[in-house]
């Protein structure tokens, strides 16, 4: 290492899957104190200039000075990464041991990986308030013409006025402009969030039961400080309103609040409830966004502008201005985990930042994580709860149904048909859930026993009736329905098993006259195809629901009052230790869809294992209980959260590259103290979409000396040649060993 001296180096982040920076000269006459961390620069890489991310400044550099390159450009005069996101990304760099440049990528919208200007293309538009109303008529603004002037044209029109407009209408209207908006009497809104806050009405909210006061009142006082609460609420609770009133409370404190979700499929129906709650302009950041849309609502929440930003997994790095409050829902959600690239916890990360921003974190569930009760149960975090429904709404009633030896019509068993006939001739609604989209997961020769299995992976191909295909739901690789068997050419080709398209048709065959409503991925492809499927089921046009876990998470059907899981069997006997907790998670999800308002719930699930342990607990003693039980079982095998993994995967397109480096990567840990090292073993699915995979399971007591033998062994591990013939990834705290 050279000696410290007079020169600043500047560490950046470039695109490369390196597990370092690199660091750079500034360019000629440019002081290098001036570029800060979060500012993008024009570095040469190779043969290529790229755009990187300043995350550090330095006096010294273990490279020789004089073989170091200028940065060729400055992108931004000041810091379009705050410091807080800065330090989120310099902390998930060590903590999940990945290369800078892919993590500064998740950081950076994609617009501005290339390069883009950060400033948003929207105008300014600006409105009267109903205070500006009633100070026009009051006549409050003789000693301030143009005041008075922009009040007078903002109060008439029933629209909005953009900002180009006003420049051309009137002089000198900005410093008026921001005096009335201190004031109250005018307020400004953006593109990005003015069409949808414009024409929907107010609504002040339900009245608030006694928990759910006492959570906000609880929330509030942890504001201004790190903490973590926990609410935990059965299925309709009322979780949101509690979320609601905690903005409320960083919103009086000139706060934003960050929210995320797990899914793109819960944002919709999430905003419209802000949006009808909050007077204030909402920033929503997620894939389904061009890239224009995306950095236009990344400037929005990082200049200020929309105090409340919802967003899915990504938008954990969304820059604040004005940080207050971040909240989390369905907290225990594995979709909050990417599971390639860069494999980070949204819900990990969330509370890493709010530790940085000294705010609170807020997680809500119905059916939290192991991780989290764990850590409410040490006081680590404030716990929180919902025992009851809101309004006059009851829990549903759970009732295990013993399909054993009983004749099945594709899957559903005669008393559940008589009870789903019961409570449609009430003029009530009915959901079948069966998380398992297609017509049937496999195809069968009755001749000759041929199976139609995936070319690329070791999983069958799912019959899918309306496209008459055969597709395999792992990597997406599809072919025609044969029609003979392509081993004898017999056709006397059955599906075997159900998917949601078969007990549709089962459905529309058993109640005739009664539209059936089908939700899964297949079915609302389309753009607004899960929105007029959500219409036409509030509307009570369609009686019958069959759907997957899309139909599972936080949506409200008031007329829902059986819901019926056609196969509870389906992760009771995984190998991943998991299973059990994400289908009681999912069981007591879609249950609670049941029992809205003042109707009673049933949720009735047929089993072949009535007796089930699993099954008994949670139907005996609701999640709490089976929670206790598997904290308890966790605790006894040593597995998470009361020990800590990381897996370390390979997988190359021929089956020996990923075994041989596995095995040398094993050899070169040695024997390393507190550390247990499992395998190498072929991953539980071992060749996927054409690549072979193996792995090594790698676990510790406590976080310290599993960080510790990952900074020792990852970079043995890029020095090895065998590496170079396979891709191979670190995953720390994974959510599946698969």
């Amino acid at each position: 290492m050279s000696d410290p001296g007079p020169i600043s180096i500047l560490r950046v982040a470039v695109p490369s899957p390196l597990l370092r920076t690199f660091d750079y000269l500034p360019p000629a006459n440019v002081d290098a104190e001036a570029i800060l961390p979060g500012c993008r620069v024009r570095v040469p890489f190779g043969r290529r200039q790229v755009v990187g991310l300043v995350l550090a400044q330095a006096a010294d550099t273990e490279v020789a000075v004089d073989r170091l390159r200028h940065i060729v450009s400055v992108l931004d005069s000041q810091p379009v990464v705050p410091k807080d996101v800065v330090a989120l990304a310099l902390w998930a760099i060590h903590y999940y041991h990945h290369p800078p440049g892919d993590v500064c990528a998740a950081v950076l919208p994609t617009l501005l990986r290339g390069g883009a200007s950060a400033r948003r293309r929207e105008r300014r538009h600006y409105r009267a308030t109903q205070q500006g109303h009633e100070g026009l008529r009051q006549e409050l603004f003789k000693r301030a013409p143009k005041q008075r002037a922009l009040l007078a044209r903002l109060v008439g029109t029933p629209d909005t006025v953009d900002e180009g407009t006003l420049d051309q209408e009137l002089t000198r209207w900005k410093p008026a402009a921001k005096a009335l908006m201190d004031k109250g009497m005018v307020e400004r809104v953006y593109d990005f969030a003015r069409s949808a806050q414009d024409a929907i009405p107010r609504e002040r909210g339900p009245l608030r039961n006694p928990q759910q006061v006492a959570a906000i009142d609880r929330v509030r006082t942890l504001m201004g400080d790190f903490r973590v609460a926990l609410l935990e609420g059965v299925t309709g609770s009322g979780k949101t309103e509690v979320y609601m009133g905690a903005i409320d409370e960083a919103l009086e404190r000139n706060r934003q609040a960050l929210v995320l979700v797990p899914e793109i499929g819960l944002t919709p129906q999430l905003l419209d409830r802000f949006q009808r709650r909050f007077r204030q302009p909402l920033a929503v950041l997620h894939s389904g966004l061009s890239d224009r849309q995306r950095l236009d609502a990344w400037a929005a929440a990082r200049e200020g502008d929309a105090p409340i930003v919802i967003g899915t997994r990504s938008a954990v790095f969304a820059p604040l201005a004005r940080p207050g409050l971040i909240v989390i829902d369905e907290e225990h959600d594995s979709s909050f985990k990417q599971q390639d690239g860069f494999r980070y916890s949204a819900r990990d990360l969330a509370i890493v930042r709010a530790r940085l921003l000294n705010i609170p974190a807020l997680l809500g569930s119905a059916t939290p994580s192991m991780e989290s009760l764990w850590n409410a149960r040490r006081g680590r975090y404030v716990h929180l709860r919902l025992e009851n429904r809101a309004g006059a709404a009851k829990r549903p009633v759970l009732e295990l149904l013993d399909i054993r030896g009983q004749r099945l019509d594709e899957g559903l068993s005669a008393s559940m048909i008589a009870r789903i006939r019961k409570h449609l001739a009430r003029d009530e609604q009915v959901l079948v859930f069966l998380n398992r989209r297609g017509f049937a997961p496999t195809l069968l020769c009755h001749e000759c026993g041929w199976v139609g299995r995936c070319g690329r992976c070791d999983a069958h191909q799912t019959m899918h009736s309306g496209s008459q295909r055969l597709i395999c739901h792992h990597c997406g690789s599809e072919k025609p329905l044969p029609q003979a068997c392509p081993s004898c050419s017999a056709v006397d080709l059955r599906p075997i098993g159900q998917g949601t398209q078969r007990i549709e048709q089962a459905l529309s065959r058993h109640f005739r006259g009664y539209p059936v409503a089908r939700i899964d991925r297949d079915a609302v492809r389309r753009k607004g195809g899960l929105e007029n499927l959500f219409a036409g089921i509030r509307s009570g046009h369609f009686r019958l629901l069959v759907g997957t876990q899309i139909l599972a998470k936080g949506h409200d059907f008031p007329l829902v009052t059986l819901v019926v899981v056609v196969d509870a069997d389906q992760g009771l006997f995984s190998a991943d230790f998991r299973a059990g907790e994400r289908l009681a998670q999912l069981l007591l999800q879609v249950a609670g869809r049941a029992g809205r308002a003042e109707r009673a719930g049933h949720v009735l699930i047929q089993t072949h294992h009535p007796d089930h342990p699993l099954l008994d607990k949670l139907v005996r003693d609701g999640y709490p209980g089976f929670a206790e039980a598997t904290l308890s079982e966790r605790e006894q095998a040593a597995l998470p959260p009361f020990t800590h993994q990381a897996l370390l995967r390979a997988e190359a397109t021929s089956q020996a590259p990923p075994s041989l480096f596995l095995r040398e990567a094993v050899r070169a840990a040695g024997e390393p103290s507190g550390v247990e090292l499992l395998g190498p073993v072929p991953s539980p699915m071992e060749r996927r979409a054409g690549r072979w995979r193996a792995q090594v399971l790698i676990q510790a007591p406590t976080r310290r000396p599993l960080h510790e033998f990952l900074d020792r062994w990852i970079p043995e591990l890029e020095s090895m040649s065998s590496g170079r013939r396979v891709r191979w990834s670190v995953d720390v705290d994974p959510a599946d060993l698969f």
